[in-house]
């Protein structure tokens, strides 16, 4: 079977949707499928190429056994809504172009949250005649509409109407949460075309290690009880309520060891970056994104892993995919989000919830887990049994199988 897969984000980006994409991709090259990738140059989150990379029309690299073709598209920041539409409409029309090309595919897949990836998975498809799968990685435009990025307007009621075209349309949908799928057929999408594969974990890569001694003194942090924020910095994450929290516990006497780090970008950085400056937060570290590779060196210095949300029902149907990284590698999750990711959290057990955007709430469950040895211990030896039910290479071969079913035409 050959598989075309459009995706805006692509290693050595390390969002989850790259991640995603490339373990699923790798690992059916390595079950004997050919896969290829259409995808952008590397950019995100800064809107700048990554080293050796450069914004050409066309070029062509194989990755793992996986084809990748990237395309030229309008590069900026992941800050600014206009902006990021023209980059993604951009890919759009430049993806499309180039899967033309790609000859002999069984099969298009699309992955959001790009909603213009569907779009042009969408028109290849009916091009080449093949079956088109939606991986469905959030509820878009719905999504613009609960953090205010944009004013109610014809536009996106538009976009909307779009959106639930490309569901009727899709050969299939792949949800990455059971609350997107209701919301799918609520909004009459056939429950039997959409199937539920969540995000997971390379339980390869992330697994429990020893904290990297030599970063741990490179940033100050030896002897701290260590809360780390690892992710996009942006309007959905409300971490000014996390700072909120560390200013309460600056002048705390049991909490005087604790240090928030938090490793990534986003437009709301900048901002955070001033705002614990101007308030002398010395229990806050920023730090740069870093590579694919260094990734687990960062997450081995947490002795606490902050997940958060803002506070609104759209987030009650996503489950962030660091959930799953922080169970793998063992280290209990402080979290600050409702619904579906609650659920996971509280029945397997793996650490303490809190009330997003409520700073106090976020206090009292970090200092009952700190004050709590045997129940910290607790959390910390279920993530990486339960991270097992989360098994990428297992999600992967889920997919696949659905994959497969539609190219053969079986009933899955």
């Amino acid at each position: 079977m050959h598989i075309l897969f459009l995706t805006d984000n692509f290693p050595p980006e390390v969002n989850a949707p790259a991640s995603r994409t490339f373990e699923h991709c790798r690992d059916w090259v390595e079950a004997g499928h050919k896969v290829t990738i259409v995808t952008s140059n590397p950019n995100f989150p800064k809107g700048k190429l990554y080293p050796g990379h450069r914004n050409k029309l066309w070029q062509q690299e194989e990755v793992a056994g996986i084809r990748v073709i990237r395309v030229w598209t309008y590069i900026t920041a992941n800050e600014g809504f206009f902006k990021r539409v023209l980059d993604q409409l951009s890919y759009m029309f430049t993806a499309f172009f180039a899967g033309l090309f790609v000859r002999r595919v069984d099969l298009v897949v699309g992955t959001s949250p790009q909603f213009f990836t569907a779009c042009a998975a969408y028109a290849l498809a009916l091009l080449k005649r093949r079956p088109w799968v939606f991986e469905l990685r959030d509820i878009w435009p719905e999504s613009i509409r609960a953090l205010g990025a944009m004013r109610d307007s014809k536009i996106l009621d538009f976009l909307e109407k779009v959106e639930l075209f490309l569901y009727r349309k899709a050969t299939a949908v792949i949800s990455v949460t059971k609350a997107f799928k209701d919301n799918l057929v609520a909004r009459g999408i056939e429950a039997d075309k959409i199937s539920v594969i969540t995000n997971g974990v390379d339980i390869s890569r992330f697994v429990p290690r020893e904290k990297d001694q030599a970063l741990e003194a490179e940033l100050g942090l030896e002897g701290k009880f260590v809360v780390g924020y690892i992710g996009t910095h942006g309007m959905a994450h409300a971490l000014g309520s996390v700072l909120d929290a560390a200013a309460l516990l600056k002048d705390d006497p049991d909490m005087q060891d604790v240090r928030f780090i938090f490793l990534g970008h986003g437009a709301e950085k900048a901002g955070l970056v001033v705002r614990a400056k101007d308030e002398a937060l010395d229990n806050v570290l920023f730090l740069d994104s870093v590579s694919k590779d260094e990734v687990p060196r960062y997450w081995s210095l947490l002795d606490v892993s902050l997940i958060h949300l803002r506070r609104i029902p759209l987030f009650k149907t996503v489950i962030p995919s660091k959930l799953f990284e922080s169970m793998g590698m063992g280290i209990p999750v402080l979290l600050g989000v409702e619904g579906e990711t609650y659920d996971i959290v509280r029945e397997e057990g793996v650490g303490q919830t809190f009330e997003p955007e409520n700073p106090q709430a976020l206090v009292a469950a970090l200092k009952e887990m700190k004050m709590s040895p045997d129940q910290y211990a607790a959390f910390k030896a279920q993530g990486p049994v339960s991270a097992l039910k989360y098994d990428r290479s297992a999600l992967a071969a889920r997919m696949l199988a659905i994959l497969d079913n539609l190219v053969t035409g079986r009933k899955p």
